[in-house]
């Protein structure tokens, strides 16, 4: 027999990091949240306390949601210290109050990471994520219609990887939880994601190059193998992929350094 959870209220103090906008001081606000159902999710908490400041006359919180149901990624927060809070494989929207206890303090921040500046109180741009997609996040070739593409073999182990690696949501816990904000699990997952596939190959190189080069250039840190992101993140992407796309990174570098010159390009001898 499954044992049934009973449903508890419970109050809680909320410790907020406000902040008007980028360039605005921010600071950490308490607010009390009472009698709240321990079904409710996180941010059906966010809700009932944002309805409260708005019958007081005061602003709301600022949060970033769309589909609630743990698919968009949008919802980042940084819940007493840890990306997304003490659930495992869960982003936060997905996140119900029976994981804290009544009377906790309950600490939520944003995403802290130079490559994604601050918007408002618990917003942050993530679209750095995006420029690195549109770098090489993509496949040029022609597949034709579905019967063609379904027609190509692709052996089950590497189907699985590709679906495993084309589960991240691109949330961002995986920089916030980094110590050095290194976005490497996100690109390794869609950069894997592509290259597993025979669809993928011919711009295999220049993908693995491209993406690494943007997310550089964008300011995230460097990998230095904690992988903290792979414990955060909430589809559980594995840092085995990091390793998977080092390797490629690495070929795709000796090969572009011995690719020839096309000729009129000026790097023939004179």
């Amino acid at each position: 027999m499954v044992a049934e959870t009973k449903t508890k209220n419970l109050s809680i103090t909320l410790r907020v990091w406000r902040q008007a906008g980028p360039e605005a001081p921010g600071g950490f606000v308490d607010y009390p949240a009472k009698n709240l159902s321990s079904d409710m999710s996180f941010l059906e908490m966010l809700d009932v306390v944002n309805d409260e400041l708005t019958t007081q006359g005061g602003e709301p919180i600022a949060f970033a949601h769309d589909c609630r149901e743990g698919i968009c990624g949008t919802c980042s927060c940084t819940i007493n210290g840890k990306p997304h809070g003490p659930g495992r494989g869960v982003a936060t929207c997905q996140l119900y109050m029976r994981s804290f206890n009544d009377g906790d303090t309950i600490v939520v921040e944003p995403f802290r990471a130079t490559a994604f500046p601050l918007i408002k109180d618990l917003v942050v741009d993530r679209s750095a994520f995006d420029q690195i997609i549109q770098s090489g996040g993509f496949i040029s070739v022609r597949t034709g219609a579905a019967p063609d593409a379904n027609s190509i073999p692709v052996a089950k182990s590497d189907a699985d990887l590709a679906m495993d690696a084309a589960a991240c949501i691109g949330c961002g816990a995986c920089v916030a939880a980094c110590k050095n904000a290194s976005a490497m699990l996100f690109v390794a997952a869609k950069v894997s994601q592509l290259g597993l596939f025979p669809q993928g190959q011919p711009e295999r190189d220049q993908r693995v190059l491209a993406m690494v080069q943007t997310m550089d250039a964008l300011g995230f840190g460097s990998c230095t193998n904690q992988y903290e992101c792979s414990a955060v993140c909430p589809k559980l992407i594995s840092d085995d992929f990091i390793a998977r796309m080092n390797r490629d990174y690495l070929k795709a570098s000796v090969r572009s350094a011995f690719k020839p010159t096309p000729a009129g390009t000026g790097g023939g001898a004179g």
